[in-house]
């Protein structure tokens, strides 16, 4: 009778005809969730189909390509690493799964991005193995190596490219020591004559200096070597070569005369003869100044201590006296004679040639009478005059014909043209000091020595020609650069617009065109100098001010930069905005190359920093959020184990729903790319502990229903046995069957029991007239609350339904009150006692379904 207490929607529906309509939304429910079931079970075994593909990239891309399910899809695409399953599930499924997509989509790029930083790395490592191989390395291309290096992510090149660049670094380390010790060589050789030591240590240190340049130019590293520094070297060795025997003469030169003076100071000065020590003293070897300078002053100091002597005049010689004596030769002639002899000695033919001139020209002016000795002395002085200097015109004549050779050979050595006329010049010079030693050559030597530099000068003269040539269009380029600094200069005066960049260009253009401009020649290099410095600085003023306010202005820039909040929402607008101002500003005038490097640095710095404390934000951000899911993740899992729990009643499972909905809203939100897998998983969760919360209300309701249909079935079987005067009431134990039902809801068991115990209480006769008399007004109160619920009451009762209708609603419009409500109303007909037959039974019990459905 009470089957109706039970029907849930998807239920069947019951025989009666209202329930047609109900029935089809009913079927229509069991079949969405005939079809949901059916999805979740599909979705569970894909689940578990992919949860075994793991490992394996192959399956796992044909499980993409076929699983029905986006969730499981993006799953099992975070296994896909390989490049060849990324493109193959990138390219089948780009155009149905975005978020599949993109995830395949990144990953190649990432492989992409990383093969083409190794590609760089590898080229690197070509580059520096070429360099390795170079005879010749400069520390510009090891820079310029570094400079790639420094842009490429490639750890797994990189412990490679540390070897070969730590052989780099040792080969410029290497090179750098042998051009420093080339260096201090070239030192020390320059230092080597002006030195106090012995000419045989001297000649043995230019012979370990010869060991060590020749070992430096056979080192690995000998390329590196400059070419001016060798040459350099081996003309400064060579010439402290030849040196070495004027130094070791010098040398002996001025020890003989220091012994000479400690050999005299040891004698007393009584004993000595100036004169004689004089004479001895010229016949000394030349000594070199200022050491001879100081052993001279010593010298003259040791004459000073020797006692003066007064000698008696000498008689006169006899002789004729026919026109007066012959005078005899002075100290004059006789120092002279004795100069002359020693530069004999010495082989310096120009200077005795030269004393025999003097002592010729000092016999003309005077007659002078020579002793035979003296006559002998200059006769053989003379005769080995004589024949030192033939012997000096024959080896002269072999010195100019070697000359000669040496001059024609030098067309045939490929040397600079400066060096190359140095070398002429030399020639030339020496010829000159031959004609002074050795007499002047003959013509035919002369003249082929002339041919021959000649000759040999041509190529040089050539190039200084076109040197000077060079400096005169060098000239000529100046002038027209001071021409149009003046033409710019006027233009500037006219007060016409000016155009800074074309100003700036201009004056950048001019400026480096004149530091390319070459030699010009010195007499005129300092006027066109001054003339372009005057004109260049007309125009620099003005531009130098306007650029003044442009650094102003890229101040300005880095200064908003830096007062940015870069956690603000438009932040990153405003920082392009002014990165397309600061490249306007750039292209509208640049500055000085330093000034422009120096702002932009500082520009990009205030950037960076902004970016960076941007990246920042979001990385503590993203580990907020990562947090907030873990957080979310922790409450969906406890949700799922009460779910799963079969000990957790309706009550509790409320309370947890409601707290996780309040610890759900109070967390933050998640990462973007995981907040609807996070989502979904609450949101399945709340859905599985709601079904069983829903379930253990619904068992809840049957038994509440089941009491209430079972304690108004008893209290009407207690009145229809007290209606009947055959039946025994007190032959059963109605408390103990009322006690052994559930209890139901507190008014409906305070109803139901009031009118249980009136019924036991009440006379029999009396009560059951009573019960007789409320029949009527128990079908009138079913008729009044099925027309308040709108339920069909029957053809039988259409009369009086119409009837109750009217009086109700003229009822309702006089009181203007509004009625009860039914379940009141229900509770009120659960109260009156009164007989009922079946069909009024049934009619409650559908009443009761449909207010009980209402009021749900």
């Amino acid at each position: 009778m009470f089957e109706f207490l039970f029907k849930r929607p998807g239920d069947k529906p019951g025989d009666k005809p209202g329930d047609n309509a109900a029935a089809q939304p009913t079927q229509a429910e069991q079949n969405a969730s005939a079809k949901q079931a059916a999805s979740a079970s599909s979705r569970e075994l894909q689940a578990q189909k992919m949860a075994g593909l793991r490992g394996d990239e192959v399956g796992t891309a044909e499980f993409i390509l076929q699983c029905e399910y986006s969730e499981l899809r993006l799953t099992a695409a975070e296994q896909i690493t390989s490049r060849h399953q990324l493109e193959r599930v990138y390219a089948a499924i780009r155009n149905t799964d975005r978020r599949v997509a993109k995830l395949m989509q990144s990953r190649l790029d990432a492989m992409r991005h990383h093969d083409a930083e190794l590609q760089r790395g590898q080229l690197c490592i070509e580059q520096a193995d070429a360099l390795l191989r170079e005879e010749k390395l400069t520390a510009n291309q090891v820079a310029d190596l570094d400079r790639k290096w420094s842009v490429v992510a490639a750890p797994e090149l990189t412990p490679r490219f540390d070897v070969l660049r730590a052989q780099l670094a040792a080969r410029l380390e290497a090179q750098v020591q042998l051009q420093r010790a080339m260096i201090d060589r070239l030192g020390q050789v320059r230092k080597l004559p002006n030195s106090a030591l012995p000419a045989s240590e001297i000649a043995e240190r230019l012979h370990q200096m010869a060991r060590d340049q020749q070992s430096a130019l056979a080192a690995p590293e000998h390329a590196s070597l400059p070419r001016s520094l060798t040459n350099e070297f081996a003309t400064e060795h060579a010439r402290v070569a030849a040196m070495l025997s004027h130094i070791e003469q010098d040398q002996a030169a001025l020890a003989k005369r220091d012994a000479l003076l400690a050999e005299w100071r040891g004698v007393a000065p009584d004993t000595l003869n100036a004169e004689l020590l004089n004479k001895a003293w010229r016949q000394l070897p030349p000594a070199p100044e200022p050491e001879a300078a100081q052993l001279r002053q010593r010298f003259d100091e040791l004459l000073a201590t020797i006692p003066v002597t007064v000698a008696p005049a000498p008689a006169p010689a006899p002789g004729p006296r026919k026109g007066g004596p012959a005078p005899a030769p002075d100290q004059h002639f006789m120092d002279v004679l004795e100069a002359m002899e020693a530069a004999l000695q010495h082989g310096s033919l120009g200077a005795a040639a030269d004393f025999d001139k003097g002592l010729k020209d000092s016999k003309d002016g005077k007659a002078m009478r020579l002793t035979p000795a003296l006559s002998e002395r200059l006769a053989h002085a003379r005769a080995e005059l004589k024949r030192l200097s033939d012997w000096a015109r024959w080896g002269g004549n072999v010195s100019r014909e070697e000359l000669i050779k040496a001059v024609e050979q030098l067309s045939t050595q490929s040397l600079a043209m400066s060096e190359l006329a140095k070398k002429v010049g030399s020639m030339r010079d020496r010829w000159k000091a031959l004609d002074t030693l050795s007499g002047p050559a003959p013509k035919t030597l002369w003249e082929r020595f002339d041919a021959a530099c000649s000759a040999a000068y041509a190529p040089a003269a050539a190039h200084f020609k076109h040197l000077a040539d060079e400096r005169h269009t060098n000239a000529a380029k100046a002038e027209a650069l001071i021409a149009e600094a003046a033409a710019e200069t006027a233009r500037l005066a006219s007060g016409e617009s000016v155009d800074w960049k074309h100003m700036a260009v201009t004056v950048q253009r001019m400026r480096l065109a004149w530091s390319h401009l070459g030699a010009i020649d010195r007499k005129d290099k300092k006027r066109l100098d001054q003339a372009f410095a005057d004109a260049l600085n007309v125009l620099q003023g003005p531009l130098e001010e306007q650029r003044k306010g442009e650094v102003a202005e890229r101040e300005a820039m880095i200064a908003e930069v830096a007062a940015l909040n870069p956690n603000e929402r438009h932040a990153l607008d405003a920082l392009k905005a002014l990165q397309e101002r600061w490249q306007e500003h750039a292209r509208a005038l640049p500055l000085e190359r330093k000034t422009e490097q120096a702002l932009w640095q500082r520009f990009r710095a205030a950037c960076d920093a902004a970016f960076a404390k941007r990246k920042e934000t979001a990385h503590a951000a993203d580990a907020e959020r990562r947090g907030h899911q873990e957080a979310k993740e922790a409450i969906s899992a406890g949700l799922e184990q009460a779910a799963a729990a079969t000990d957790t009643d309706a009550a509790s499972a409320g309370k947890l729903l409601r707290e996780a909905a309040a610890q759900w809203h109070a967390i933050g939100p998640v990462p973007r790319a995981n907040e609807a897998k996070v989502d979904k998983r609450y949101h399945a969760a709340v859905a599985a502990l709601q079904h069983h919360v829903d379930v253990a209300r619904r068992n809840a309701g049957k038994a509440q229903a089941t009491a209430l249909r079972d304690k108004l079935r008893l209290c009407q079987e207690l009145e229809s046995t007290l209606a009947d005067g055959a039946a025994d009431p007190a032959s059963v134990d109605w408390a103990a069957r009322w006690a052994a039902l559930p209890a139901v809801g507190a008014e409906y068991e305070r109803a139901l029991k009031g009118r249980l115990d009136a019924a036991l209480s009440a006379p029999r006769a009396a009560y059951a007239a009573t019960l007789e008399q409320n029949r009527a007004r128990l079908l009138h109160e079913v008729l009044r609350l099925e027309i308040a619920a709108g339920i069909d009451s029957g053809s039988e009762f259409a009369r009086e339904r119409l009837k109750l209708q009217v009086e109700t609603l003229q009822s309702s419009l006089k009181s203007g009150h509004k009625p009860a409500s039914a379940t009141t109303q229900f509770q009120q007909l659960c109260v009156l006692p009164a007989l009922a037959d079946e069909r009024t039974a049934a009619r409650i019990e559908h009443l009761f379904a449909r207010i009980a459905k209402d009021g749900k």
